[in-house]
């Protein structure tokens, strides 16, 4: 090839090389719309928007919350694959993503279906029990439970959801056996929890805190690995010998699979920056939830390590969707 005619080649080239670059920094450039895979109002509602704030201000461009609740998350799931892979539809899932597809029939897979970018929260649970329950500490509860098996009912915010296998999982562990009564969501239960039709339940943290400082309920542990940050004096329930219990709620955020790599990457990384502004981590705090922004490969062993811990806990038990 002369030289005449590789310097015409090369200025051909060269407007691509910017087009190219300038493609993934002017993203995005119009509003990215978030969709929220629950109810307007509600602890996951809350997180999404916490996020979209922060990320308007990061990035210069809108981010709309679109709340699509039902189906247990499946139907903001379902709009979320069949969107356009370009950047311009997020989705934050919980994890009852995880749970939804091995009790229904679910139209996605979560680790196929969608490009998985950064676990945002975290948020563990606190054991609460009524105080006609002969027990202050977990120990002495799990002793009154084998002592009664069957006559404890726990509440949950739905079948299938995380409090009911939570739950399950803590039948399962300690050899207990608690009778599941569901309910639409945590706080139409805890009427029948402060009266006593229902004896104990995983709650938020947060939302009991009222009804224990009271003492109409009565908190013994908490569900996460680690003391939580809001009620660093409970223990865990690992901590009382329950090996591996570990039973979080978590937020997460996903964009339709094949969005391209680039984009997805620029995404990850503003959303775990947004996740450690203090802003947003003082906003979760007020609902004890802490923040996390892992990687997405993080991200991704996480899921897969839920995947596993609740299918072996519907095969043990023999749950099945309502």
């Amino acid at each position: 090839m002369s030289v005449k005619r590789m310097i015409l080649v090369t200025l051909m080239l060269l407007p691509a090389l910017p087009a190219s670059a300038q493609g993934v920094a002017a993203y995005p450039n119009r509003p990215v719309r978030l969709i929220v895979s629950s109810s307007p109002g509600g602890g996951q509602d809350i997180v999404g928007r916490a996020f979209a704030t922060r990320l308007n201000e990061q990035i210069g461009q809108s981010f709309v919350v679109d709340n699509r609740g039902g189906g247990g998350g499946s139907v903001g799931a379902e709009i979320a694959r069949t969107a356009a892979p370009d950047g311009y539809t997020m989705i934050l899932m919980s994890g009852s993503a995880v749970i939804h597809p091995l009790l229904y029939p679910a139209s996605y897979d979560l680790l196929n279906d969608y490009v998985a970018l950064t676990q945002i929260t975290q948020q563990p649970y606190v054991l609460v029990v009524h105080p006609s329950i002969p027990a202050k500490t977990f120990h002495e509860f799990i002793a009154y439970a084998k002592a009664n098996p069957g006559k404890l009912n726990y509440a949950s915010a739905g079948q299938g959801g995380l409090i009911h296998l939570g739950n399950e999982l803590l039948n399962l562990a300690t050899g207990i056996k608690t009778v599941h009564v569901p309910y639409k969501g945590t706080g139409a239960a805890y009427p029948d929890l402060i009266a006593g039709h229902v004896q104990m339940t995983l709650a938020n943290i947060t939302s009991s805190q009222p009804h224990v400082r009271s003492g109409r309920l009565r908190a013994l542990a908490v569900s996460g690995a680690k003391r939580a940050q809001s009620a660093p004096d409970l223990p865990t329930i690992a901590e009382n010998g329950v090996k591996g219990y570990d039973v979080m709620q978590w937020y997460g955020m996903f964009l339709p699979a094949r969005t391209p790599a680039p984009i997805a990457g620029k995404l990850s990384s503003e959303i775990v920056k947004a996740a450690h502004h203090r802003d947003v981590a003082k906003r979760l705090a007020a609902d004890g939830t802490e923040a996390v922004g892992s990687t997405p490969a993080e991200f991704v062993t996480h899921i897969k390590a839920e995947i596993v811990r609740w299918s072996r806990v519907v095969k043990e038990t023999g749950i099945k969707g309502g």
